[in-house]
């Protein structure tokens, strides 16, 4: 602990240090007073009525990285997410168009031509989003049902998204960390104050079954903490050597080095992707109710079933977790190409010892690559089901043969029936919240890390970085 206030003391005798947090963390304050500005024109109070239906689809989700101004509808209520869809998607089009991955490949003229290419499809998405949330409140009776409403809460929303985005170039430009990042970090730290206040009324309740739960809460939420900070520091290193060349009449000797891999290199990604994709039918169906008239038509049978699904639903849970993995495995392949690798090390003069250039090369980085994604996956799959069954439940009764035995045996068993129907609290402090609250946490101390040792200051650490698996 001494070591650590040594750490926020030495950072303050930085200048250019200090100044950086200090912009960091004004930049942060605007941005959570944005959410606190409600866009014109929105009937709060039927706003909490309506969202009380609604925030279990895929608006609660959008609500989750807008750091709660989604829900009030305020002046940033799209956040970051339409900057992060327009990334991905600009992530994705190289492979489909080989003009764009040439010029990816253009150094910096093409990142920069890449990066103002995301701004305006940010934009472009913007204007589509907020129009159908301006359609969606219009038809809740949320905003009055005039064109020039629309118009307005369109020009709002995108306004603000764009707002959004500038503060966050900023924050990586002049600040410290991903600013992107610390934007959807501030927003999902922002609701720790009242899982705190949820979580000490259960204690002070006196139940000695409570407590019971909000000790094995703690418990399980320090040991999934424990497992991101190890698998987002964990890196398999492949070991690559350089042979000596001639380079007129200078030769230059080989170099052993090592190729670092992340077991995890989609992040956070492939559990968006996977919650979108899920939430879109919840999202569809729940504004097409069943015909009333005729309960047992198709018809009705398939909008029952998708009310259902979601939450403790193990349908749901088997098949988000089936996505994660889905995704986890197709964002790498995008993200990772082998073949671009070992042509690169090829045209370097560089090789893996025992593997031969080329081909061979390509194949023995697909297989490790291969094994990495599915520890990866499988970790991913693991942070986002314990949460999500202990805050939500798993609701065994809908499983076919052994559905109702099992949903017997855990409702008369004492202590057992949370597994049912979850511990009862109300926040959404689950395992993608976790991941990226603990992820830009740790980049951000990596950041502030280097800029001490950088100046012959001791870090956090004392011992000059944040150390991976193999130190």
């Amino acid at each position: 602990m001494d070591k650590f206030f040594a750490a926020i003391q030495n950072i303050f005798k930085v200048p250019e240090l200090r100044k950086r947090i200090i912009f960091t963390l004004a930049l942060l304050a605007v941005y959570r007073l944005g959410a606190h500005i409600t866009a014109p024109g929105v009937n709060s109070e039927r706003l909490k009525q309506v969202w009380a239906e609604v925030s279990q689809t895929l608006l609660g989700i959008l609500d989750i990285f807008s750091g709660g101004n989604f829900q009030t509808i305020s002046v940033l209520a799209l956040g970051v997410m339409p900057y992060i869809t327009a990334s991905i998607i600009m992530q994705l089009m190289p492979t489909l168009y080989p003009q764009l991955k040439k010029i990816q490949e253009e150094g910096e003229v093409g990142r920069q031509k890449m990066n103002q290419w995301t701004r305006y499809l940010t934009v472009a998405l913007c204007a589509v989003q907020s129009f159908f949330i301006a359609t969606w409140l219009q038809r809740n009776q949320v905003i009055d049902n005039t064109w020039w409403m629309s118009m307005m809460m369109v020009v709002t929303l995108t306004t603000g998204t764009i707002f959004v985005m500038w503060l966050g170039e900023q924050i990586t430009e002049r600040g410290v960390g991903n600013g992107i990042s610390l934007l959807i970090f501030a927003g999902i730290i922002i609701s720790l104050p009242n899982a705190v206040s949820q979580v000490a009324a259960k204690v002070s309740a006196g139940d000695a079954m409570q407590t019971l739960g909000v000790i094995f809460l703690i418990g399980v939420l320090i040991a999934l903490t424990a497992l991101i900070v190890y698998m987002e520091s964990a890196r398999r290193n492949i070991a690559i050597s350089y042979a000596s060349r001639r380079v007129g009449n200078q030769v230059f000797q080989g170099q052993e080095t090592s190729l670092p891999l992340k077991f995890n290199m989609g992040g956070v990604i492939p559990i968006i992707f996977a919650s979108s994709v899920l939430a879109l039918p919840q999202t569809l169906f729940s504004a097409l109710p069943a015909d009333p008239n005729n309960p047992d038509s198709i018809w009705s049978q398939i909008v029952t079933f998708f009310n259902q699904f979601g939450g403790n639903d193990p349908y749901y849970n088997l098949v988000f977790i089936g996505l994660i993995v889905l995704f986890t495995f197709f964002y790498i392949t995008i993200i990772f190409n082998t073949d671009d690798v070992a042509d690169n090390l090829r045209k370097h003069g560089g090789f893996i010892p025992g593997i031969r250039p080329g081909a061979p090369t390509a194949d023995y980085l697909n297989t490790v690559m291969t094994r990495l994604t599915t520890i990866g996956a499988t970790y991913l799959a693991l942070v986002v089901f314990i949460p999500q069954v202990l805050l939500s439940g798993f609701n065994v009764a809908r499983l076919p043969f052994i559905g109702g035995a099992l949903d017997s045996f855990f409702t008369n068993t004492p202590g057992l029936s949370w597994i049912i129907n979850g511990l009862g609290y109300q926040f959404f402090f689950g395992g993608a919240s976790l991941l990226i609250i603990v992820a830009v946490a740790m980049d951000t101390v990596a950041q502030i890390e280097a800029q001490l040792v950088m100046r012959n200051y001791e870090g956090f650490l004392g011992a000059g970085r944040l150390r991976g698996r193999r130190g």
